[in-house]
């Protein structure tokens, strides 16, 4: 994932303007007074252009794309991606694989940290881990990425997946290192 592009126009040209995402990050309001209601701003967090078709194509011939798994959408400040429930990600017993749910947290993972990262920097995994809450035998299951922390050293992302009914089959959390670029 490190080798991904992206390019870097919107990095040095301050006018251009960002997408704006209905997913807004906390930001201090101005003060306004002792009871000032907090004020809500979209921050993308993104370096670059990210291109979501290249990482797609990326991934074909690796672990992600022999699970189906695609990334789909790319918000202000998250990445979504979705995986079949089939034959390659099922259990014996005819239910998702637990370790099918950790692959698509860590792929969604470590493609957004890619993208939050600096050029000069790339991410790798340090520590992830999965609660599975809920069964699925069919359909599709949809994880989305957020950040949790994004500092200079480590970034920590939370992966909430859902199945087709939207119901939450699997929360992860995975620490990315920030690593000088090789």
């Amino acid at each position: 994932m490190e080798n991904m592009t992206r390019t870097h126009e919107a990095d040095l040209d301050p006018t251009s303007t960002r997408p704006s995402d209905e997913h807004v990050a906390h930001a201090r309001p101005p003060v306004q007074g002792p009871h000032a209601p907090a004020r809500l701003v979209s921050a993308e967090i993104w370096h670059g252009r990210p291109d979501l078709e290249q990482a797609n194509q990326m991934s074909a011939d690796s672990a992600i794309g022999h699970l189906g798994i695609e990334f789909t959408e790319l918000g202000a400040n998250h990445l979504i991606g979705r995986m079949p429930v089939d034959s390659r990600t099922r259990q014996p017993f005819g239910i998702l694989h637990g370790g099918a749910s950790v692959l698509l947290a860590e792929s969604l993972v470590s493609c957004a940290a890619t993208f939050a990262a600096s050029p000069d920097k790339a991410c790798v995994g340090m520590e992830i881990n999965a609660n599975h809450l809920r069964p699925v035998t069919s359909g599709w299951v949809t994880g989305t990425a957020r950040p949790i922390s994004l500092g200079r050293r480590s970034q920590v992302w939370e992966v909430r997946i859902v199945d087709d009914n939207d119901k939450l089959v699997c929360i992860s959390r995975c620490t990315m290192a920030v690593i000088d670029a090789p």
